[in-house]
């Protein structure tokens, strides 16, 4: 019998990025000089935003999305801040609504107009004061609304909620200290549940971020992390760091055990720090380097060996960071997956590259689109209302039999039993809950994943036994 190799089926072998021409980028924008390892941009479906040189204070750009072609030297900046911008990330449940935080030690909120930032602005719609030292890196939580997450070099993580009536707040809802040193990124799971982090001290960390408590911490001397993302729902971290030998290197964690990595690689030997942005429709990782004109991408799934390399995308202009469109903002009649804003600061110039899968037909191909997340919160910030808790906390009560209906197992269990009667039970039950219902979808999201290779690798083997 011939022996022939066995080849990996994806649909997404053939990805390929496709810069926008010089009419449809951003010239003339005056990218900031800052070294700060942060992506510098943020973007949605309305506006792109941009932190940029100035003197006296701190202060970025926002442009319209369609604003492309030359950037007026004179255009309009958000400028409130007294100190560098270090980062700005847009509300992810309101596209007039961006964060920036800044070396002035305060988190800012700002309103922009419809229409875009017709003149200066320099009054914040909020001012968070409560870090000590200057603060590099905010974080929206991904399902609850008005609740941000900021850190800064007094290593510190501080849970703010903006749903007050104050414009100054200054004491968070929680102020996390775990952290020994300066915390270099944060990255959520895909409900919010989990927080990760990676420090100055090389460490990654898992923390719940409704009570602060520490969960994991790796203790692995061979890779030490500098940027940290959650991988959807595949209960997978990806770290991005260096070796031992000071190479440049990717790791792979089970979020429930960071002894070991269960998967590194090694790229190069470049200094640059590498930015991992991750499609949890796709399963596809992207891998940017700071300072590269490249973009490997590859292709993650649940099993060994994890980590599938597709291809490269090759650029002789270097980024100094980088935005990404949300899904809702692509264009699906080209059958774009993906979009980086790379800021190519030799050039002023803001490229636009899209990530195309090449398909024939030119009708919607609902495969490489499925269900992803909306604009819309699945939940408020926490309040003190037991109507509240009762709505949100999937607690049934049957007033007639005083029984109490839990969800255990994946099923339905009827005792009957007092109802919990203060507020500290009704929140350890619906902790357990969510956590019963979290870990449900998860092994659905799992199963169906694996329904579906199962599936191509039948089609496969058919195929193959055809051509004999």
């Amino acid at each position: 019998m011939t022996w022939r190799p066995q080849y990996r089926s994806s649909k997404y072998r053939h990805v390929f990025g496709k810069p926008a021409t010089k009419e449809n980028c951003y010239d003339g924008v005056p990218i900031t000089r800052s070294v700060h390892d942060n992506h510098l941009c943020t973007v949605n479906p309305r506006f792109i935003a941009v932190i940029t040189e100035c003197a006296g204070g701190g202060a970025f750009l926002v442009l319209s999305i369609n604003h492309t072609g030359k950037v007026d030297p004179h255009h309009p900046k958000v400028s409130g801040h007294r100190g560098n911008v270090l980062d700005i990330k847009w509300n992810p449940f309101n596209d007039f609504c961006i964060a920036s935080c800044s070396e002035d030690t305060t988190v800012k909120i700002w309103d922009i107009p419809e229409h875009g930032v017709l003149k200066n602005i320099t009054v914040s719609q909020k001012e968070l004061q409560g870090h000590s030292r200057r603060v590099g890196l905010i974080e929206w939580h991904p399902t609850a609304d008005n609740i941000i997450f900021s850190t800064g070099y007094d290593y510190q993580v501080m849970v703010w909620k903006l749903d007050v009536p104050e414009q100054v707040i200054k004491n968070p809802v929680r102020s996390i200290s775990v952290h020994s040193d300066v915390v270099l990124s944060m990255s959520f799971n895909t409900d919010g549940s989990r927080l990760a982090t990676s420090c100055k001290d090389k460490k990654i960390r898992v923390i719940d971020p409704r009570t602060g408590t520490l969960l994991q911490e790796t203790d692995c001397k061979s890779h030490k992390a500098s940027k940290v993302l959650f991988l959807g729902n595949l209960k997978m971290l990806l770290s991005t760091g260096n070796s031992r030998w000071n190479h440049r290197q990717i790791a792979l964690w089970d979020q429930e055990d960071l002894s070991q990595p269960s998967y590194s690689e090694d790229l190069d030997g470049s200094s640059g720090v590498l930015f991992p942005f991750y499609d949890p429709d796709t399963h596809m990782l992207y891998i940017a380097g700071k300072g590269d004109g490249n973009i490997r991408y590859y292709e993650i799934s649940p099993e060994k060996p994890y980590v599938h390399y597709l291809t490269e995308y090759r650029s002789l202009l270097p980024q100094k960071g980088m935005g990404v469109m949300p899904k809702r903002g692509l264009d699906v009649c080209s059958c774009e997956i993906f979009r980086f804003y790379k800021l190519v600061t030799i050039k002023s110039l803001i490229e636009t590259l899209s990530m195309i899968v090449p398909r024939r037909s030119e009708s919607y191909q609902e495969d490489i689109y499925p269900m992803t997340a909306g604009n819309k919160p699945s939940m408020t910030s926490l309040k003190k209302n037991k109507n509240y808790i009762f709505i949100y906390w999937l607690y049934v009560l049957d007033e007639k039999s005083s029984s109490t209906t839990y969800v255990r197992n994946g099923q339905l269990d009827s005792t009957h039993c007092s109802p919990p009667k203060t507020e500290n039970e009704l929140r350890q039950m619906f902790y357990k809950q969510q956590e019963e219902i979290r870990r449900l979808k998860e092994q659905l999201n799992q199963k169906d994943v694996r329904i579906k290779q199962l599936e191509l690798e039948i089609k496969n083997v058919r195929n193959s036994q055809a051509n004999l």
